[in-house]
């Protein structure tokens, strides 16, 4: 049985790895403060940065999934701090010590607004910039340690049961709930939805050595217009979504051209996905 190391496990993305993989894996996760213990599940405690890359000598694991992040959409200098800590120091001491953890494969979240609306390198915002810095950091390690196998992959916007985050879909689902309007920024908004249960099969492909290493993109194969989710939901259901728009603005991202992940796609990521995503 592989045992693998997750980061981010308190996480939406991460939290639905950890779910899905303590059913097959051994799986550790490294936390800076104390979380509800899961059986089979080892967690390690770190209290500072030297403290980690003592810890992390003193295990052995098949794999890396690296999840963990700080997202701002918007910084202020008050955020560079952490935003360096998490998304480059972070997992910079964790590929630091992979040949002393003996790992064979190391598995990456970035997000496709490293090359915002399909232009390389065009960063989003400084979030965007130190994810993009991190992939450095991770291609210089590719080339320090080639036994090992890497695997970087661009996500777009997730959805998903137990999310919490301030995302479009989850803000509709709540404004439902509660019978208010929702403020959508435009009547012409196109938006990449994956569900995240697509990207659990995605590593899962992964974890049983039925792809190669390499650079991929787990983004929808379409981008949805946001009025026909509102539309089709609306005509459903006897309750209405209620909104209001804000503009009518043509918003439809393009999204950088980069390989699909050999045998995999998106099976619950339609529209009557997100639609019984809301209404439930």
């Amino acid at each position: 049985m592989k045992t693998i190391l997750l980061t981010g496990s308190t996480g939406f993305v991460g939290s639905a790895i950890l779910k899905v993989l303590i059913k097959k894996y051994k799986i550790i996760c490294l936390n800076r403060k104390k979380v509800k213990q899961i059986k089979n599940v080892k967690n390690i405690y770190f209290k500072d940065y030297d403290d980690l890359n003592k810890k992390l000598k003193s295990i052995k694991v098949d794999v890396v999934i690296h999840c963990a992040t700080h997202y701002i959409k918007t910084h202020s200098h008050k955020d560079i701090q952490k935003l360096a800590y998490s998304n480059l120091i972070f997992g910079n001491i964790i590929l630091e010590n992979l040949k002393q953890m003996k790992v064979k494969l190391f598995i990456n979240f970035t997000t496709v607004w490293e090359n915002f609306n399909g232009v390389k390198d065009n960063f989003y915002n400084l979030y965007s910039v130190y994810k993009k810095n991190f992939t450095n950091i991770l291609n210089f390690y590719k080339k320090l340690t080639p036994e090992i196998n890497f695997y970087n992959l661009y996500i777009s916007d997730t959805f998903g049961d137990n999310d919490i985050r301030p995302k479009i879909v989850n803000i509709l689902r709540k404004n439902y709930k509660n019978n208010k309007i929702t403020n959508i920024i435009s009547s012409n908004l196109y938006i990449n939805l994956l569900n995240i249960i697509d990207i659990i099969e995605a590593i899962s492909i992964i974890l049983i050595n039925k792809s190669k290493p390499g650079e991929y993109n787990l983004v929808n194969s379409k981008n949805f217009y946001f009025t026909n989710i509102i539309k089709k939901f609306n005509e459903q259901n006897k309750n209405k979504i209620k909104v209001k728009w804000l503009s009518k603005k043509r918003i439809k991202d393009k999204i950088y051209n980069k390989t699909r992940l050999k045998g995999w796609t998106p099976k619950k990521s339609e529209i009557n996905d997100i639609i019984n995503l809301i209404k439930h």
